[in-house]
């Protein structure tokens, strides 16, 4: 039995139009984000059979393609919900999510800091990668990361909130070599309410991470 499904779109394919087109969404999600799906399945399965047969060589370098895999499902999982047709702007306290606006605020300064940041993160991935919002579990603040293709440079627990896909598969076939112009429209379809609600689940884990004795 496969431990990871695709999950469906919360939109059809034309609901990002004009910012991202039916035909890249139709792609990314039902062959790329698919095909991590099937390699998270796949590479447990050789890991059950690596231990069985004791082959522990193998093992390295099988957990290695899982979290290549499983890192590229759950990042795509949350980039489908991260965003919305009638999205964009930024969040407010009228919209229902002033908690998360506060929290940026005091993290990066300003909402005009922290979209900075997180732009120039995203479009400034060597390669493959993503720029991401995450929550950081041990001082509750949020914190910028660049993800390089599906691994490294993030903080150990931290939780990714806000994710900007920065592969080529996820803008190419309409902004061409352009990231930086995908990156800025990408801002007029992040889905506020959605963010806000990572934002709140994850606030619920910070006194987790670091556990004291007797705790």
């Amino acid at each position: 039995m496969a431990l990871y499904t695709l999950p469906e779109l919360p939109y059809d394919y034309a609901a990002l139009a004009p910012v991202i087109s039916p035909e890249i969404i139709e792609l990314h999600h039902d062959k790329h984000h698919a095909a991590y799906v099937k390699g998270a399945n796949d590479t447990v399965e050789q890991l059950d059979e690596a231990r069985d047969k004791e082959q522990w060589g193998a093992i390295n370098g099988l957990q290695k393609n899982l979290a290549f895999h499983l890192s590229g499902h759950i990042l795509h999982s949350i980039y489908w919900q991260n965003m919305t047709g009638d999205g964009g702007g930024e969040p407010l306290a009228a919209d229902g999510v002033g908690e998360l606006a506060d929290a940026i605020t005091e993290s990066f300064g300003s909402f005009a800091g922290f979209k900075a940041q997180l732009t120039k993160a995203a479009a400034t991935t060597q390669g493959s990668g993503w720029g991401v919002l995450a929550f950081e579990p041990v001082t509750g603040r949020l914190i910028v990361e660049q993800v390089y293709d599906h691994q490294g440079n993030i903080g150990q627990g931290s939780t990714p909130i806000l994710v900007f896909d920065a592969w080529e598969h996820a803008f190419y076939l309409q902004y061409k070599n352009q990231k930086v112009d995908f990156i800025e429209a990408m801002w007029k379809v992040v889905n506020w309410q959605d963010v806000a609600r990572r934002h709140a689940s994850a606030k619920q884990q910070t006194d987790r991470l670091l556990l004291t004795p007797g705790k």
